[in-house]
């Protein structure tokens, strides 16, 4: 009797964590299909009837192609290049012997420590770097997301790879294995679950960033889908019902593709923890 009752407390508990996440959806959902008088006059209401004007102006106003094909080229760089260079590093620290050991763990905790550090706050140094170096358009996203990332990835990966036993290490050496097989061919193949997580939340977090896109960003061709919605903005008007028929055609992608790779998420968050 009592675990029944702990279950339907537990059953309760999660619907209402669901309905919360989920209600901020279903509310643009319902704003998309109103038009702006109706949202600035009745926002938690339902709307009159079933307009989809909302989604036809976005669809005129937007080149959605050019934004898609945009936003791919920069994930796709950069999360390749982050990858390689957070799984070198991150071998390097997790699996080499040093004669000092204070070395890695300085090395390990330096990068940790962006962790801690806000994108806001970097927005003016990276802008000015990126200008004193002559980046401009895409590139100039692209190295600022493979550095804000790599602290995330060496959380994730230095925590997988030292949960791997060194006597594989041992094993492959014996066997004539050079450093960068070792690396390739015996652990790179066992990274796969937190190395899919890595690219996942990756992938999310350039679909989803504004900051630097808005400062980075000048010519409206190299726009990424962050920026869509602000085409509906004006100085003195501001189309409600365009940003948020914009902001769910963005969202909608990115929800697939998060369903589909869920299973990997949960994997590679937790492969570390059940090691060893």
């Amino acid at each position: 009797m009592v675990n029944n009752k702990k279950k339907t407390t537990m059953y309760i508990g999660m619907i209402l964590i669901t309905l919360l996440v989920v209600f901020p959806f279903i509310w643009m959902v319902i704003l998309s299909l109103k038009t702006n008088s109706e949202i600035m006059s009745s926002p938690l209401s339902l709307p009159k009837s079933l307009n989809f004007d909302n989604y036809k102006n976005a669809l005129e106003t937007l080149d959605y192609l050019r934004l898609y094909s945009n936003t791919f080229f920069v994930c796709i760089i950069s999360v390749v290049v982050e990858v390689i260079i957070t799984f070198l590093s991150s071998f390097v620290l997790s699996r080499m012997v040093f004669q000092n050991k204070k070395i890695p763990k300085f090395i390990y905790e330096f990068l940790i420590m962006g962790l801690s550090i806000s994108p806001f706050i970097l927005l003016f140094p990276v802008y000015k770097i990126n200008v004193a170096m002559g980046l401009r358009g895409k590139l100039a996203l692209i190295f600022p997301y493979i550095a804000t990332s790599i602290s995330f990835n060496t959380l994730l990966l230095v925590g997988y790879l030292k949960s791997l036993p060194t006597e594989i290490d041992e094993a492959a050496v014996i066997d004539g294995c050079n450093i960068w097989n070792l690396m390739l061919k015996v652990i790179l193949p066992m990274t796969k679950p937190v190395i899919a997580t890595i690219v996942i939340f990756n992938v999310l977090y350039i679909w989803n960033e504004f900051p630097f896109a808005s400062v980075m960003l000048r010519d409206v061709s190299d726009y990424t889908l962050s920026m869509g919605a602000s085409f509906f903005k004006g100085n003195y008007t501001v189309d409600y019902g365009g940003i948020v028929a914009s902001s769910i055609m963005i969202i909608i992608p990115e929800l697939i593709f998060y369903g589909i790779f869920e299973k990997n998420i949960v994997e590679g968050m937790t492969a570390g923890a059940v090691k060893g």
